[in-house]
Formats: structure tokens, C-alpha cells, sequence
């Protein structure tokens, strides 16, 4: 999309965004909001602070990922004001504004101060963000009932957040892409991470989560978080989990390579990929999200079974004895936004059978959600397993073989359409 075009659809999801606060504002009771964008805190002990990305409603307003101490004030039938925090300082620079059409919209203010401001006339005022920095501003704090519908605001995207999610799903591509290369090359995991971060042209620092890069029996980590400075005598398998943020928006994108000599592990690749494909075409209006979870269960032993990996039980009593949650131990996905784990999705708690689920929603028009099954070769999860009752049924000498491969995810990032879906990670470059 040209960019012309994308900043116009900025301008139309600003006023979609007015009518929702305000109405969330009347309903509750509130003249006016303060929105504080938050800070990183220090760390203990030291004069350094963690990195910092923003507070989500601050991020769903201006997308300015990484701005400390501003403050959006929003008003039933007046233009929002935003006090940037733009201190007079030779430590630190302050980054450049670009002149763009939504500040027609909202007005741009320069504040020295990181203190909140002085506001004229707020009536009934409520004040949202990191409770730390708005202790000392006056106006109801975080009420609850006023967030949980804020939250709702962000549940169903516009135009704007839907092409903005597309063009972070690009770049990562792009990033996925020279990852795969880098390690059919040869290189470490730090070196893939370095390969993605060029293709990517984003600091991890301000990539929407710590990029996940697992070579071999590290793959099994659903949340691996190092990176080995050396290559591994043997390349079995490459997990890449990693996105990009544009605009404050984030994508989330998880891929899976065999190394040359791994054919058993490829074949598994593919029969997840097949099965990942056809869960993505499950999504549309009206389909409950938890089925789609189910599903995929359903899929993982039909894996299972055609690969020889379980055999003497069909595949309705592998899920029901629960042998698909020791090689799939995860839900199938989340809302995806400003947060990579975006708001709103647990309405109701996961079921029994799904307790890691992040949705539980049906799906309706306008939602953005990821699927992404995984098939995982987990010592700690296996080892019962294999040890108690159900271990008769399994193939040992094969797992054995495979074990070192750590495990297969497959993710892509879908929107929910009027009629159906569309991937926005599988669709053609823009």
C-alpha cells in the first residue's frame, strides 16, 4: 500500500478511536482521559533502566513505540492533546517527529517535564497507565470496569492496524528469509540473530519480543532465550520465532528448517505445515477459537500415528489420554496488536484441556489472531511418559532419533474477514 494511503487510513482509525473511547468514557461516567505512554523503571542497584516499548492504549492512539513520559488526553468532542516529552538534555538526543496528517487530528505538544500536565477543566477525569507514575495525578486510577472496555477497543483492528500488521509481517519475511540461509551456512545461533537483525533493519531492542532461535535439541524450548556464540558439530533443525514491529504494531512469525541430513525431521515439518495450512482456513466469523485449538490436537495425532511415532491406539484415544499434550503442550495461539499477546482474549478462563490458551473467544470480523501448533521432542514432558503406562505404545527407538531435532513450530498471523480469513503472512509482498 503507498504510504500516502496508509497515513489517510491513520487519520479514519483516529476518529474510529474517538467514537469508541468516548462512548466507553459515557458509559462509565468520565468527562476526559489521561493516557500516560510510561517509563522504563531502573534497575536495582544500578543507574542503567530496562528497555522500554509503551503502555498499550498510548501505543493504539499514536504508535510511538518507545516514547517515555507523554501523555494523551482524550475528550468527548475535542481534539486529543499529546505532550511530548522532549527535555532540553546533552546526554540523550530526542527523536524527530515526522510531520504526518494524524497531527491534524491530534494536537502535538513539547513538554519539558515528565510530570503529567496541568489540565484545564477535566470534569470527571480517569488516568490510566503504570500505576507507579500515576500515583500522584489527580482522577480515578485505572478504574477496572472503564479498562476492561478499553480493552475492547482493540479487539476488533481497522483498516489502518490491519495494514500496518501486514507490513510487519513483510519485514519479518524478509528476516525469516536470511535466517533460513544463515543457517544452512553454517552459523550459530547469535549469527542467525545478527543475519536477521540486518535483514530486518530493527534493533532487537525494539523488535515486538526477544527473538527466539533455537538450532537442534534447543528447538524443544518453547521460550528458548539464549543464543551459542559457536555453530553445532551437526545442523539438525533450525526454530526461528521472531517479528517485527511497525508503526507500534507487531508481528509474530514462527518457522522451522530440517538441517541436509534430517529427512525423518522434514517429513514431520510437513505434516505439520499441511496441518498448520488447514487450520488457518478454519478461521472466520462465528467459529469458536477453542475448536480451532481442538483441532489441531485432533491433527497432531493423526501425525502421531502416520509417522509411526504411536502406534495400537486410534486417534481419538491419543488426544484423550493426553499423549498429544506431552508433543504439543501449548494453545494454538493469541490476539495480535500493539502487544504480541494483545488484550481482551480470555473473556471466559481456557478449558481444562487447554490451559495454556491465550483465546477463548468466538471470532468475529476484524480480529487478528496467530496459529501456530507445535510437535516438540520435551525430555521433561516425554520422560513420564515414556516411563508410566502409555510408554508401551510408543516408538522409542524413533523418538530417540528425533529427540535431538527439539521440536517443530509453524505460526502465521490471520485476520478474521466478513466472509473468512486472510493470512497475512502467506499473502504476495505489497
Amino acid at each position: 500500500m503507498p504510504h500516502d494511503a496508509l497515513l489517510s487510513l491513520q487519520t479514519d482509525h483516529l476518529n474510529e478511536l474517538q467514537g469508541r473511547y468516548e462512548s466507553a468514557m459515557a458509559e462509565h461516567g468520565y468527562d476526559s482521559l489521561l493516557i500516560a505512554s510510561g517509563a522504563a523503571p531502573y534497575r536495582y542497584g544500578d543507574d542503567q533502566a530496562w528497555h522500554f516499548q509503551g503502555y498499550g492504549p498510548f501505543l493504539h492512539w499514536t504508535g510511538l513505540a518507545g516514547r517515555e513520559h507523554c501523555w494523551l488526553w482524550i475528550r468527548a468532542g475535542h481534539r486529543p492533546v499529546l505532550w511530548l516529552f522532549e527535555p532540553v538534555d546533552f546526554w540523550h538526543a530526542n527523536p524527530v517527529l515526522p510531520e504526518e496528517p494524524w497531527q491534524t487530528f491530534i494536537e502535538v505538544r513539547s513538554s519539558a517535564s515528565p510530570r503529567a500536565p496541568l489540565l484545564d477543566d477535566p470534569g470527571s477525569l480517569a488516568v490510566i497507565g503504570d500505576p507507579a507514575l500515576i500515583s500522584n495525578v489527580p482522577g480515578d486510577a485505572n478504574p477496572d470496569d472503564l479498562l476492561r472496555d478499553l480493552d475492547e477497543t482493540r479487539v476488533r483492528k481497522t483498516a489502518y492496524e490491519i495494514e500496518c500488521l501486514a507490513q510487519a509481517n513483510r519485514l519479518a519475511l524478509a528476516g525469516h528469509a536470511v535466517a533460513r540461509e544463515a543457517f544452512l551456512a553454517g552459523e550459530s545461533e547469535f549469527g542467525i540473530n545478527l543475519a536477521y537483525q540486518q535483514a530486518t533493519r530493527q534493533r532487537e531492542a525494539e523488535a515486538p519480543y526477544h527473538s527466539i532461535i533455537g538450532l537442534n535439541e534447543h528447538a524443544g524450548t518453547l521460550h528458548y532465550q539464549y543464543y551459542d556464540t559457536q555453530p553445532p558439530g551437526q545442523p539438525r533443525s533450525l526454530l526461528i520465532d521472531a517479528g517485527v514491529r511497525y508503526r507500534g504494531y507487531c508481528s509474530d512469525i514462527t518457522r522451522t528448517t530440517a538441517g541436509p541430513e534430517e529427512s525423518h525431521f522434514a517429513a514431520l515439518i510437513h505434516g505439520l505445515e499441511r496441518l498448520h495450512l488447514r487450520l488457518c482456513d478454519m478461521v472466520a466469523p462465528g467459529v469458536d477459537y477453542i475448536e480451532i485449538h481442538r483441532k489441531a490436537h485432533q491433527g497432531v495425532a493423526t501425525l502421531l500415528s502416520a509417522t509411526g511415532l504411536v502406534s495400537g491406539l486410534d486417534d481419538e484415544a491419543i488426544v484423550d489420554k493426553g499423549i498429544t499434550r506431552v508433543f504439543f503442550p501449548h494453545g494454538i495461539g493469541h490476539f495480535l496488536g500493539v502487544q504480541v499477546h494483545d488484550v481482551a482474549g480470555k473473556p471466559t478462563p481456557p478449558p481444562e484441556d487447554a490451559p495454556f490458551l491465550r483465546l477463548t473467544r468466538r471470532l468475529e470480523p476484524g480480529m487478528v489472531v496467530t496459529i501456530e501448533p507445535g510437535f516438540y521432542f520435551i525430555p521433561s514432558l516425554l520422560e513420564p511418559l515414556l516411563e508410566g503406562e502409555l510408554g508401551s505404545y510408543l516408538n522409542r527407538e524413533l523418538i530417540g532419533r528425533l529427540r535431538g531435532c527439539g521440536g517443530i513450530r509453524i505460526e502465521d498471523n490471520v485476520v478474521v474477514t466478513a466472509t473468512g480469513s486472510q493470512n497475512l503472512t502467506r499473502q504476495d509482498p505489497a
